[in-house]
């Protein structure tokens, strides 16, 4: 069955109103990471345009290991609610707080790079496609409920990486060589409604072992895995785990049916997921398992009415493999409370 792409050009669709109304939760998004495991290094790189204004926010997030329980505990944060409309010169994207996108070949190499005010933090890689530009599904719960009441045609995409570069680090030098996945919206309706819509926490999870085993999906936990969500969340019998997940494996991208994921340790203040498995199976029936461990956590601003946890996770396939990438998790508060206060109850017995 495959697994549809989008064309190259798709890269640089950021559209102002030009005269019209739009809806003010219309949003346009870029995404990129990196990670250095030997140093449990993770980065979490975001530009989120908010054409109806026309303001931005994003920036840069830096973390190490895992005991970052708020935002400021990271280890380099630059992140601005609002800022102005980026500054775009053909393929170049820039900030107002400095991170720059640079389009060198559309759906296939990106220069992303950055320097703080200080000087002490700075980073400047290239990103080379080792997938298509492929059709991506949404991201936020709820988010496939709203639409554009004036009929344009919203999109996301995202694509596995080849990363190299270096990166400062408050003085501190690293050699950059990873798999990052990348990932954007644009046009899509957005809304940050208090409360969420009732689903569990979702959690992403891409991977990259090689050319033959390429993986990506999003859901949240399984219902038969005793999951914390039980008893805060009502969802239907056999109703599927996951929201979009696919498998690419020497130049073929194939759907993925079925997603079983269970997590087997929390962070104790945060309760990001620190230990979980992963079950997939493919379109021709086949089954892949994957168990992992975050080495980098990190509680990030970038939607303040939700949870988001960002993380560098080590994953391991059924043949030993190891390979490392971001994971990212993000739930509403009805979750948060109730999670928060089964621990109390766990502290006091």
């Amino acid at each position: 069955m495959g697994h549809a792409t989008h064309p190259p050009e798709t890269d640089l669709i950021v559209p102002l109103p030009d005269g019209e109304h739009w809806d003010p939760h219309t949003i346009h998004t870029h995404y990129f990471s990196f990670s250095i495991p030997e140093a449990r290094i993770g980065a979490f790189l975001y530009v989120r345009y908010q054409p109806a204004f026309p303001l931005s926010q994003g920036g840069v997030a830096i973390f190490r290991g895992t005991d970052n329980i708020h935002s400021l505990d990271i280890d380099h944060l630059d992140y601005e609610i609002t800022m102005p409309w980026p500054h775009i010169d053909g393929n170049i994207i820039t900030t107002a707080n400095g991170l720059r996108i640079e389009f060198v070949e559309p759906g296939q190499v990106v220069r992303v790079s950055y320097a703080s005010t200080d000087g002490q933090t700075k980073f400047d890689i290239t990103q080379t496609a080792l997938t298509p530009l492929l059709v991506r599904g949404h991201v936020m719960p709820g988010e496939e409920n709203h639409r554009d009441d004036l009929g344009r045609v919203p999109g996301g995409s995202e694509q596995f990486m080849h990363c190299t570069g270096q990166l400062e680090l408050h003085g501190e030098h690293y050699d950059i060589d990873c798999h990052a996945p990348r990932d954007r919206s644009w046009r899509q309706v957005r809304k940050e409604t208090q409360g969420g819509v009732p689903v569990p926490p979702v959690g992403w999870s891409p991977m990259y072992f090689g050319p033959d085993l390429i993986f990506n999906q999003i859901s949240f936990e399984a219902p038969d895995t005793d999951p914390e969500w039980l008893g805060v969340y009502e969802m239907p019998e056999g109703v599927p785990t996951h929201h979009f997940a696919w498998l690419h494996t020497n130049g073929e991208t194939k759907q993925i049916t079925r997603v079983r994921r269970n997590v087997l340790e929390r962070q104790p203040h945060t309760f990001a997921s620190l230990r979980q498995q992963i079950e997939a199976e493919d379109e021709d029936g086949r089954i892949y398992r994957f168990a992992g461990e975050a080495i980098a956590t990190a509680t990030l601003p970038a939607w303040p009415n939700v949870s988001l946890h960002d993380s560098v996770y080590r994953w391991e396939d059924e043949q030993g493999r190891v390979t490392h990438s971001t994971y990212q998790e993000v739930w509403f508060d009805r979750y948060q409370r109730a999670v928060k206060a089964r621990s109390r109850r766990t502290a006091q017995d």
